[in-house]
């Protein structure tokens, strides 16, 4: 059960090179059981007040036909584009667990990326597959900030990115801070290489003190971590299985069944979508693979927006304690960290009350702010 539980992590978090056959993604998950579920929360998540936005379209994006998923109760509230994780894991079939107070500040633009989610399901992977590279997904999110900016009529949007999804974010905010009120970084990926040492040091820590003499076996056996040996898809896989069996993905879970299961009560996705999400996964991730691990932005030492880093106290997926690190050091028009005691690597979903006083209070000013000062 582990294991099955890892992979399922590992698919929606860049962890392994792509699975050559996975179950899910050769048979699609069965959504009819719970069709009548999923009306309820079709209804309950109608957007009905006068001045909200409901809407989801393909906008033509870096070429290829891109979904987006607006959502908000008032169209004057600023607006977030926010940058899923993945690459190819998208929030918009999970985010009636946790979006719907936070639309009562803001309007909010789920963006399902190249590869991922319903823009999968639309365009033939075979087009798109030379074109998965990091600088590809960045220069998307450029092209889909000023789409989505023109068509609301912002002049600038909050940027705000979870896990893989910072790493987009954060080169986006460099290139283009001019379309930004500021960057909210949840999961921030800082050095993947010193992400991974992290999480393994964190499981094999936590398998001694449980006296898990096989899950202590098993890690020691691809000591040290990563170490000068390439990260293979089996190394990773044994790595961080374990860290996330003692919580580093959800905090105090040894699995995240409420996440990787979400989907299924998705009232913004039909049964084609919720099967594009797995076959998305597969077709991207061995092919950003490389490009990901040599990720690094310790010697980004300058923001040129406002930036908020959003960390979870038991993150181990990506760590927190480097972005704190990274954040002190940094130099930007103002800067806060706020730490998530009761969430790991999850934390919308983890700790949604807290995600959105904490938009209310760091982030919502400096959008306003700024809408007042012209």
């Amino acid at each position: 059960m582990i294991e099955v539980i890892a992979v399922k992590a590992l698919l929606a978090l860049l962890l392994p090179f792509v699975l050559s056959v996975t179950a899910r993604a050769q048979d699609c998950p069965d959504v009819a059981p719970y069709a009548k579920a999923r009306e309820v929360i079709r209804d309950l998540d109608r957007i009905v007040a006068p001045d909200g936005v409901q809407e989801a379209y393909a906008a033509k994006i870096g070429g290829i036909d891109q979904w987006l998923h607006v959502r908000g109760q008032d169209r004057r509230n600023p607006v977030i584009l926010f940058v899923h994780g993945g690459p190819a894991a998208p929030v918009t079939p999970t985010l009636w667990q946790f979006e719907r107070p936070l639309e009562e500040y803001f309007t909010i633009v789920n963006w399902d990326q190249r590869g991922a989610g319903r823009t999968h399901a639309t365009v033939d992977p075979a087009s798109i597959a030379d074109t998965i590279h990091i600088q590809r997904y960045v220069d998307d999110a450029i092209e889909v900030a000023e789409y989505v900016r023109k068509r609301y009529h912002q002049d600038k949007l909050v940027l705000m990115a979870h896990s893989w999804g910072t790493i987009v974010a954060t080169k986006a905010a460099l290139a283009r801070p001019d379309l930004f009120h500021a960057y909210v970084g949840i999961g921030q990926v800082v050095n993947t290489r010193e992400n991974e040492r992290i999480s393994f040091d964190y499981g094999l820590a936590q398998a001694k003190a449980h006296g898990n003499t096989a899950a202590v076996k098993e890690l020691e056996s691809i000591a040290p971590y990563p170490g000068d040996q390439p990260i293979t898809r089996e190394r990773i896989i044994i790595a961080r299985k374990w860290a996330q069996y003692y919580g580093g993905l959800s905090a105090f879970r040894e699995e995240s069944k409420y996440y990787f299961d979400g989907a299924l009560l998705s009232p913004d996705y039909d049964a084609d979508a919720v099967c594009a999400i797995d076959r998305g996964n597969v077709f991207t991730l061995g092919r950003i693979l490389p490009e990901f691990l040599a990720v690094d932005f310790t010697g980004v030492r300058r923001f040129p927006i406002p930036i908020v880093m959003f960390m979870g106290r038991h993150d181990y997926t990506t760590p927190s304690a480097p972005t704190a690190t990274w954040l002190e050091r940094m130099q930007a028009p103002s800067k806060q960290a706020v730490w998530f005691e009761r969430s790991a690597h999850m934390i919308p979903w983890e700790e949604p009350g807290k995600t959105l006083a904490s938009l209310l209070t760091y982030v919502r000013p400096l959008a306003e702010g700024r809408r007042k000062a012209r």
